[in-house]
């Protein structure tokens, strides 16, 4: 039929009355009243009523996620018929012709946004759950945030350039994935946690601005917020500063709101150490759309009778609280779930006043406490008595829980912040000097003589940027000379034959002139979590894994042909069975 154009489902608006269109799409539903049926026709763009007379027309089989062929004329709903919820809610199509293209079973679970099924299932049947609108907007918007980034990084001269996914495998954080070589029998290569080292060698390459949109790989257990395969957008650039990183970051998120989201971002950020972060809000990555900030009362409670809290202090800990407005209404009940909470992350116990340990504690020290946490007549003070990294910790995790539990927070905002500067060196879970965010992080230079004697002391040139809470960026200016880099290895417990055997490569390229450098990774899974405002990391990636690293559509990891193994001088040792 002549003078018939496409258009997508949901584009069509009351401007396009009189029109002659074909649609193709999806049934998202089908009802019929009295000879007529009206058939909500979806696509990745939309939905739009579609009207059939006689209902004859529309052949019985057709159901629900059929995939049908329309042709007919837009015309404007009946007055009072109209659908604000929809954006084509003006308007229907009057049906002429009707073809089935492809029919469908009934579907696991609903297609629709409220959906009730186990994400399990929805994992599943992925490409079902896709065609949900909210999981396609998803998809959409994370779309159109990346190509702003790749427009903004091209205006400001950074070239892309893309590492291979086979490199060395060298410490990251988390355990590499590895794969065998077959033309090298009992040796591997290992997929990339990020192209660290491989951009900081393309500076020593006189890339000078690189950027790349890179698939990054961690074997590392699974979090709500957490995914085995991430992608990240990664920066470096040479003779730079903190304060060049900084701008360019500010500026690409700006850009990126006002591209994507039509918001403005006011710039400079503000900038908080992590001394400061760690104190106040018990986390590196704070959410400022809430108050609750804690205060530290150590001082104030160097002699008190409390057992309880004079025995964390005498170990060298700390005592710190904060304040739930109104919270003296709270049951029983919850705080006792909150003391269950704080030992679950590892606290002795969790105190609270007014409460039990008011009896102990001297009315100074009570003045003290509730001046320092700014509690009203109405408000609990949550307390905690510990080594100073677990009350960090502890009373983090609380204070995000409250916010949570009280409603507290202020949805609609955008906090962005830098946390700067960071520490060199932190303790790992059993109290071993680790890296801070990784062994390549250049040290504060007023910071150097402290390396060897008081390592937890030194601050680092690094950063993250931080957003409502989320961790979406982080980086450093990266050590460029090849003495201070294997120093900062044996600081770390490395010994020569490891450093040459894990870092020879790009120790042996600092031989050749390198530049000052330093760059940033942003998370473009997290960045998407912080703009949607979900907790779910699995709502932001097309294909993920579930948190045992299984991916349930496509039924992987499973075995593999012996054959296969044969070749790649591969054996299989099933694990030893638990004794009994």
């Amino acid at each position: 039929m002549s003078g018939f154009s496409a258009p997508h489902c949901g584009s069509l608006r009351a401007t396009d009355e009189g029109r002659e269109v074909e649609l193709y799409g999806w049934v998202a539903r089908r009802r019929d009243h009295g000879g007529v049926a009206f058939i909500d026709l979806r696509d990745r763009w939309g939905t739009v009523q579609v009207v059939v007379r006689p209902a004859a027309l529309v052949e019985t089989e057709v159901r629900n996620e059929y995939v049908i062929h329309i042709k007919g004329k837009v015309a404007r709903r009946p007055p009072g018929s109209e659908n604000p919820k929809m954006t084509t809610g003006e308007v229907e199509v009057v049906a002429e012709d009707l073809e089935i293209i492809s029919e469908a079973k009934t579907p696991p679970f609903e297609i629709e946004d409220d959906v009730k099924a186990d994400e399990a299932l929805r994992l599943k049947y992925r490409y079902l759950d896709i065609r949900r609108p909210k999981m396609t907007h998803n998809l959409e918007l994370r779309h159109r945030v990346v190509q702003a980034i790749h427009r903004y990084m091209d205006a400001h001269e950074f070239m892309e350039v893309e590492t291979p996914m086979l490199l060395k495998g060298t410490p990251e954080g988390s355990r590499d994935f590895i794969v065998p070589s077959r033309l090298h029998p009992g040796e591997f290569f290992a997929l990339p946690q990020s192209p660290q080292q491989l951009k900081q060698l393309l500076m020593v390459a006189g890339i000078g601005r690189y950027y790349q949109i890179a698939r990054c790989l961690r074997d590392e257990d699974l979090r709500a917020d957490r995914v085995v395969e991430i992608t990240q957008l990664d920066v470096e650039m040479s003779f730079c500063t903190e304060e060049d990183v900084f701008t360019l970051i500010e500026g690409l998120w700006a850009k990126v709101w006002k591209d994507v989201l039509g918001i403005e971002i006011p710039t400079p950020f503000p900038r908080i150490d992590m001394q400061e972060s760690l104190l106040k809000y018990g986390t590196d990555k704070p959410d400022l759309r809430y108050g609750l900030e804690i205060a530290d009362v150590s001082d104030a409670l160097r002699s008190t009778g409390a057992t309880v809290l004079r025995g964390a202090l005498d170990a060298g800990g700390v005592v710190r609280c904060f304040a739930v407005p109104g919270g003296k209404d709270m049951s029983r009940r919850e705080l006792d779930e909150l003391a269950v909470l704080a030992r679950g992350a590892g606290a002795k116990g969790l105190a609270w006043i007014p409460g039990p340990l008011d009896r102990h504690i001297s009315e100074g020290e009570m003045s003290a406490i509730k001046s320092a946490a700014r509690a009203g007549a109405d408000d609990l003070v949550f307390i905690v008595a510990d080594r100073r990294r677990k009350a960090e910790t502890v009373l983090g995790l609380l204070r995000r829980e409250m916010a949570r539990r009280r409603k507290l927070v202020r949805h609609g905002e955008w906090n962005f912040l830098w946390v700067y500067p960071m520490y060199l060196f932190e303790e790992d879970d059993l109290g071993n000097l680790t890296y801070g965010h990784h062994p390549f992080t250049s040290p504060w230079p007023e910071d150097m003589p402290l390396l060897e004697t008081r390592p937890y002391d030194v601050r680092a040139r690094a950063y993250d940027c931080v957003l409502n809470g989320v961790e979406i960026s982080g980086g450093s200016i990266r050590i460029h000379e090849r003495d201070l880099q294997e120093k900062v290895f044996g600081i770390l417990g490395m010994d020569p034959e490891r450093i040459r055997s894990q870092f020879g490569h790009l120790l042996d390229a600092f031989e050749y002139g390198v530049p000052p450098h330093g760059g940033i990774a942003a998370g473009i899974d997290r960045l998407m979590m912080a703009i949607i405002e979900t907790e779910n990391i699995r709502d932001v990636v097309a294909f993920p894994k579930t948190q045992s690293h299984q991916d349930l559509m496509l039924g992987a990891p499973g075995p593999v042909d012996p054959k296969q193994l044969e070749e790649l001088h591969i054996r299989v040792v099933p694990p030893k069975k638990p004794a009994s």
